[in-house]
């Protein structure tokens, strides 16, 4: 922990249901109830997620809406989530982190009731944007939860967090491939599994000891950890382009489409497996240093990509990139739950999320630049450039150090 930092931990409790739960777990052994309970949550979040991306976009497709507006549509869920980082803290103090993430469990499930009882375009905006704030919510609160419970092995209990949203992911999808897009039979399965949520929910333990009201928003956290949000932010930007164009971009250096459509499958893959190796790592070693490296092995792949889209090599490659650039969320997250506790961790909770949001439409806005621009190779350019800078961030940093610490 560096000097600066130590205002973060010992500002314990948010709300109701918090108390003093960072302070007095993370320092013994991991509460592996609320672990289990958070993660199953999420998990549970997650398949309906999956689930509702392809569905949304393919009932749009059927009515003929304009590709310009259906992506337009799908931005609104990533600025719910930009919104709710403002409100999670809040509401958090307010109400309980507890009852909030049930209540946004069951809000979400009648969410995608709404979508097939007003099947019109325009209830699906604010139904949208709606989804993500509720979302994104729980996604904080679980996230909280989750550093707090996890004691000295939060980096590899972060890698099993990370490891179930990147295998369940895959099972919305599927959902849709099994019932099909017509009538509510696709809604109200996913309806079905958010309201589940709640279970899980309902099993996280609030911690012994009196209440503490202390509040701490979003905004005032953000200059407590300025190089631990950029690394999230550019993780976001890596994300966000890599999912939106990572397989317009093998078609366009000659592969097939559904050659194509495997290279995301092959980039989460590396999600999969190597998430609790590199929590693991990051809690023998250092964390900012495990960051660190994610970032040049990313950096490294992104700059071999143009010479292995040819080749068998590809598939390796997005294996390891997948790792890197995801292993830099899993890193900086334990990081943020070993330097903050109690309000402070839940504001940074929250800043990770809105900050993934603003970074991924950042990420998928300057792929398609760099794309039109410089052709397709710009795609993996530009993301290189920016883990470069924050590289050359870092480098600076460091050598500023060094000479104070000579002086």
């Amino acid at each position: 922990m560096h000097a600066n930092d130590a205002r973060g931990i010992g500002e314990t409790g948010v709300g109701r249901n918090w108390g003093r739960c960072a302070v007095t777990e993370s320092q013994s052994e991991v509460n592996w109830r609320n672990v289990v309970a958070a993660c199953a949550a999420v998990c549970v979040f997650t398949i309906s997620l999956g689930e509702a991306f392809p569905l949304l976009s393919l009932k749009l497709e059927a009515w003929g809406t304009d590709p310009k507006i259906i992506g337009l549509n799908s931005a609104t869920g990533p600025l719910g989530i930009l919104l709710a980082g403002l409100v999670i803290p809040r509401l958090s103090h307010t109400f309980g982190p507890k009852p909030v993430a049930i209540f946004m469990s069951i809000a979400t499930g009648m969410i995608f009731l709404a979508y097939p009882t007003f099947p019109t375009l325009w209830a699906w905006f604010p139904l949208r944007l709606l989804q993500g704030m509720f979302v994104a919510t729980l996604f904080a609160l679980s996230e909280a939860w989750i550093l707090g419970s996890a004691g000295p092995w939060r980096g590899r209990v972060v890698g099993i967090y990370a490891t179930c949203i990147s295998a369940t992911f895959g099972i919305g999808p599927a959902i849709v491939g099994w019932v099909g897009i017509e009538g509510y039979a696709a809604f109200a399965i996913g309806a079905a599994i958010l309201f589940f949520a709640a279970v899980p929910i309902s099993l996280v333990s609030p911690p012994a000891g009196e209440r503490d009201r202390q509040h701490v928003s979003m905004l005032r956290f953000l200059p407590k950890a300025p190089l631990l949000l950029t690394a999230i932010y550019a993780h976001a930007i890596f994300d966000g382009g890599m999912l939106g164009f990572v397989s317009i971009y093998g078609v366009r250096t000659g592969m097939s489409f559904e050659g194509a459509a495997l290279l995301l499958t092959a980039l989460s893959l590396g999600n999969v497996f190597f998430q609790i190796p590199i929590g693991w790592i990051a809690d023998r070693t250092s964390k900012r240093g495990t960051i660190i490296v994610c970032f040049i092995v990313a950096s490294a792949g992104l700059a071999l990509m143009p010479f292995a889209m040819e080749s068998w090599w590809i598939w390796p490659l997005l294996l390891v990139m997948g790792a890197a650039g995801f292993g830099i969320y899993t890193a900086g997250l334990a990081e943020l739950g070993d330097r903050f506790s109690g309000a402070d961790l839940i504001a940074g909770t929250s800043a990770f999320t809105t900050i993934w949001g603003l970074g991924a439409l950042t990420g998928a806005i300057m792929s398609g630049i760099a794309m039109d621009a410089f052709g397709p190779h710009g795609f993996p350019g530009v993301l290189l450039a920016v883990f470069v800078c924050y590289l050359a961030i870092q480098a600076a940093r460091a050598v500023r150090s060094r000479m104070a610490a000579a002086e």
